[in-house]
């Protein structure tokens, strides 16, 4: 039975990895390090703050890549300004409403991102759970913030799925227990599906998604 919807948010939630690119791009771009997409997919897409700056700088101190993180976050807060839920966002997010079934966040990025992106997407009075990268001592990959959102919620692995879009990301959410949709906003069906996605779909508008919503996670059993 059907009790939770758990999503990550930088590209499920909204496809906003082209914002955090170019707010990687402005800040490490004077650093001499290039940002492209092949970087970004590689060291960037689904990692921690904390991850990103050790790969990209391992021969700066913690404190600067502390700072530089601070700097890209609010450089991509200053970017992202016209944010706009995917596709069929909202009629999932509705779905769920009107057949009782609870809805959270659970995401690497700091609760200062989180807030600011919700808040502009009109989102965040949808999200009775919200886990940040605050909120836990250690992100994804690690399962540890899917499991945080499942014990607030109080429910276990097999009454919620989750939708990432990203490989840390769904290995975090397959660690926890749950049966997880991988997002299509920047990676390929391949590799969301090795990297362990049950199934994959484009946006929250496909068909199998809903199929599957309203046959074997019928909220009605």
């Amino acid at each position: 039975m059907l009790k939770a919807l758990i999503f990550d948010m930088d590209g499920t939630l909204v496809h906003s990895d082209p914002v955090h690119l170019r707010a990687f791009a402005e800040v490490l771009g004077p650093e001499g390090v290039v940002i492209d997409d092949a970087v970004y997919r590689r060291s960037i897409i689904g990692h921690t703050n904390e991850s990103i700056f050790s790969t990209l700088l391992p021969d700066s101190s913690v404190a600067d890549h502390e700072a530089l993180a601070d700097r890209k976050e609010a450089a991509f807060r200053r970017l992202a300004s016209d944010l706009q839920p995917l596709d069929g966002l909202l009629d999932l997010l509705d779905w769920a409403d009107r057949s009782a079934i609870g809805i959270a966040l659970v995401t690497n990025a700091p609760m200062l991102n989180a807030t600011y992106m919700l808040d502009v997407m009109g989102l965040t009075a949808r999200f009775a759970v919200k886990v940040t990268r605050d909120d836990v001592s250690r992100g994804k990959p690690d399962p540890l913030p899917y499991l945080t959102a499942l014990d607030r919620l109080g429910l276990t692995a097999a009454e919620a799925v989750a939708f990432e879009d990203s490989p840390s990301g769904m290995k975090a959410a397959k660690s926890a227990g749950l049966f997880s949709f991988g997002v299509l906003t920047g990676l390929t069906e391949q590799d969301m599906l090795a990297a362990g996605a049950d199934v994959t779909i484009p946006n929250f508008q496909d068909a199998a998604l809903w199929g599957l919503l309203r046959t074997r996670f019928s909220p009605s059993g």
